[in-house]
């Protein structure tokens, strides 16, 4: 399968995105990468934009799309058979949730719908439990998108914050091509009751 994979400005999750594209890569999928704006060139305490492109290209074989000309090709020249967000922010959540595209990612997850091929999310925000749980809920019942499950990530000193499970997204995929949202969405931190 040809994979988009987008990525979004959660900094802090960003070092989850390479270990999930090897695990892509190993199942034999190509990656076509796609990063927000912010993420391609904003430095942070987490790392360089220039390092986590660089990284990015050596390990798909690809330049990562930068811009929301470049996404928008993807619908036409049908470039690929899924697209994952990963991390999803809560203003990608809002702006895919409202129809807007202003960005490479909401070009790209767009494109990519036009041709009726599965959005998966893969969801990191502070306000998911809150501002952004609208959101969640509307894309929930939009056809072809589809959640890779999501824990608290620390209920007690930021309740409404959540983070997919990275992990999870090669089953996630799988299940997202066959039409099906992967069970339970929400799933337990490990200790947790």
């Amino acid at each position: 399968m040809r994979i988009g994979y987008a990525v979004c400005g959660s900094f802090c999750t960003h070092k989850y995105v390479i270990p999930a594209m090897k695990e892509l890569i190993l199942k034999g999928h190509e990656i076509i990468p796609v990063l927000s704006e912010i993420t391609a060139h904003t430095d942070t305490r987490f790392g360089k934009a220039e390092d986590f492109i660089e990284a990015i290209s050596k390990l798909t074989g690809h330049e990562p799309i930068v811009s929301v000309r470049d996404a928008e090709k993807i619908g036409p020249g049908k470039l690929t058979d899924i697209m994952i967000v990963a991390p999803c922010t809560g203003n990608t959540l809002a702006k895919l949730a409202n129809g807007i595209t202003d960005t490479s990612v909401t070009m790209a997850a767009k494109a990519n719908l036009r041709n009726m091929k599965p959005l998966l999310l893969a969801v990191a925000t502070n306000d998911a439990l809150s501002a952004s749980a609208q959101n969640i809920g509307r894309l929930m019942n939009t056809k072809n998108v589809y959640f890779v499950p999501m824990s608290q990530d620390d209920a007690v000193n930021k309740p409404t914050s959540v983070i997919a499970e990275f992990a999870m997204i090669p089953e996630a995929v799988d299940a997202a091509l066959n039409g099906k949202q992967m069970m339970p969405v929400y799933v337990p931190k490990d200790g947790e009751k």
